[in-house]
């Protein structure tokens, strides 16, 4: 009996120290591994903007088709196809002959109403002489005044006769009711254009100012709402893999209903495009500012990196030895991002290199931080 107590001591004994031999090799191991070129950042601590991130679409400000109001023949074009006109600028010339004319015919209808309503005034005047004479009737003077006022109706008559001829012979230069660029022409010299036909003679695009549209989830708007209440949000847009500056615009617009077959909601930035950078129909990467988040800690977005566990990031202690460290992260900023847990300000974290790496391995520095 006491035999076999003595060899169960052995055994408890052999493996209670298994453990601590393992560990011992493996730190021999790792203090015999060369240390691992790497570079690295400090976690620093600056106030950074809470931004939503989205990818959103230039929409034009307005599109306006240009249609004729009369019908003509097309006999000039005053631009080419993609130019930027003015507001008021001449675009197209339709035959102005047929507007002349009807013009000119009723001049001649007023001109000839007015003699025979002269006539008329004459008449009236006459027979309310002769009938206060008593040699007159009243039904001659009754339709000499029914003859004066219906002349004078005619006479009003002809007048917004010619008011109409004269819009309609304006009508025949057709202008440009906004700036904006001009799209592919829809008719040529010598098409008979005929009033407010299905296809525009041209389209006209308006860029300055020009909205984004952009879709953000349905829980993300009550934050939007309340930020809205505070002050004017700002928005800014950057086109994918361009070097151009970012543009900045402000928050106009918020759908009044979520899309129920998307969960978002629908809002427009509206932008100046002093530059004209932003183009309609082009997609760019959308950023709309809520608040400021003060006294965050911030580390490059390299420095995270990702395990079944969650994220983590490798901390370089003063011993160059690095550590693993779980981390919660915030908002995206440019190339960095905002660490809620995990980090300090002032700790170094490996932002290239981490795939050489496992905890307690040694580092050095390519370069000074």
């Amino acid at each position: 009996m006491q035999s076999r107590l003595g060899t169960l001591c052995v055994f408890a004994l052999a493996a209670a120290l298994i453990p601590t031999g393992c560990a011992k090799r493996d730190d021999a191991r790792m203090a015999r591994m060369p240390a691992v070129a790497v570079l690295a950042a400090k976690a620093t601590r600056r106030t950074v903007p809470n931004q939503l991130d989205e990818i959103g679409r230039v929409e034009a400000f307005a599109m306006i088709g240009v249609k004729s109001r009369v019908e003509g023949n097309l006999v000039a074009i005053h631009f080419k196809e993609g130019d930027l006109v003015a507001p008021g600028q001449l675009l197209f010339s339709l035959d102005p002959r047929p507007g002349r004319a009807a013009l000119d015919q009723a001049a001649a209808n007023l001109a000839k109403d007015e003699a025979q309503a002269r006539l008329a005034v004459t008449d009236e005047q006459r027979y309310a002489y002769l009938l206060k004479e008593g040699v007159g009737s009243v039904e001659q003077y009754d339709q000499a005044h029914a003859t004066a006022g219906e002349m004078n109706a005619s006479i009003a008559a002809d007048r917004a006769a010619i008011e109409t001829a004269q819009l309609n012979l304006r009508y025949a230069e057709i202008r440009s009711p906004i700036d904006g660029y001009t799209g592919n022409l829809q008719s040529h010299i010598g098409d008979l254009i005929k009033p407010d036909t299905d296809n525009p003679l041209v389209t006209i695009t308006k860029v300055q100012p020009i909205y984004v549209d952009f879709s953000i989830a349905e829980h993300e708007l009550p934050a939007v709402r309340v930020a809205m209440a505070a002050r004017q949000l700002e928005v800014d847009a950057a086109l994918p893999n361009s070097a151009q500056a970012t543009e900045h615009g402000v928050l106009s617009f918020v759908n009044n209903t979520v899309d129920t077959t998307t969960g978002t909601i629908l809002l427009k930035g509206l932008f100046q495009n002093e530059n004209r950078r932003l183009w309609p129909g082009t997609f760019v990467n959308v950023s709309l500012t809520l608040n400021q988040i003060p006294d965050a800690i911030v580390i490059p977005s390299t420095a995270l990196q990702t395990s079944q566990q969650g994220t983590f990031v490798f901390v370089v202690g003063k011993d160059m030895k690095v550590q693993m460290r779980p981390v919660v992260t915030g908002a995206k900023i440019d190339d960095d991002t905002v660490i809620q847990r995990g980090l300090e300000a002032g700790e170094t974290v490996v932002t290239d290199g981490q795939l050489s790496l496992v905890p307690g391995a040694a580092v050095t520095l390519k370069q000074a931080l």
